[in-house]
């Protein structure tokens, strides 16, 4: 398939007041004839070269979908984070700069009218969620071994179809996906994913849970949404 890659900068306001104005970049992958656009959000300690979050979207643009691997912080940002561990955690600020990224890949001229899906992985799923509660035209979640507790007061707010891929080994991050999806009012699935750890290394993982985003995708992207004719 025949797909146009481009780097993709956002302006942003600096989260450490010492530091001033900076930008965030991204990885933007468009497939031809693209029936949606998904925006990836990283887990704390990675960033957009991810080597799996790179192989999912790798997937999703097969599908027809564009998507977007995007650094939620600065270059100064990270070098900062990297001492402190503080920003990585700050969801509100990750949440803010992942509706940025959407709004400028959203006003692409060639893919300004498709519809909008977040990925995130490990906190970045939390980001995902709380971005889905604020920002306008979010279609659909994915969580792939994601923290959606982190998005604390947000979960009942989510109004966006969400599905939750957990590894089935990854005990402890797996309940805490039952009891967010408990707090969530929207639509929403938890698919356990036999025999992966929390980094889907095993054999086969991640390229199942590749396979359930994409259905996710497909179904709330791709299809016309549901409602009257």
């Amino acid at each position: 398939m025949n797909v146009e890659e481009r780097r993709l900068r956002v302006d942003v306001a600096s989260a450490v007041g010492e530091l001033g104005p900076g930008a965030i970049e991204g990885d933007l992958r468009m497939p031809g004839d693209p029936t949606g656009i998904v925006v990836f959000a990283h887990g704390s300690g990675s960033s957009r070269t991810s080597p799996r979050n790179r192989m999912v979207a790798s997937v999703l643009n097969d599908a027809g979908f564009v998507t977007l691997l995007v650094d939620l912080l600065t270059v100064a940002e990270e070098s900062v984070d990297v001492r402190t561990r503080r920003l990585r955690f700050d969801i509100r600020l990750l949440a803010e700069r992942l509706i940025a990224a959407g709004e400028t890949v959203s006003r692409l001229p060639e893919i300004a009218r498709l519809p909008v899906g977040l990925f995130g992985a490990s906190t970045g799923a939390a980001a995902a969620l709380v971005a889905a509660t604020r920002a306008e035209g979010v279609r659909a979640v994915v969580s792939r071994g994601g923290r959606p507790d982190l998005a604390g007061d947000a979960l009942p707010r989510v109004r966006a179809p969400t599905l939750l891929i957990v590894g089935g080994h990854d005990l402890d991050v797996l309940e805490m996906n039952r009891d967010a999806a408990a707090r969530m009012t929207c639509e929403r699935e938890i698919a356990v994913v036999p025999g992966a750890t929390h980094l889907f290394e095993e054999p086969g993982t991640l390229d199942e849970a590749a396979r359930l985003a994409t259905a996710w995708f497909v179904r709330f992207l791709a299809e016309p949404p549901e409602g009257p004719a």
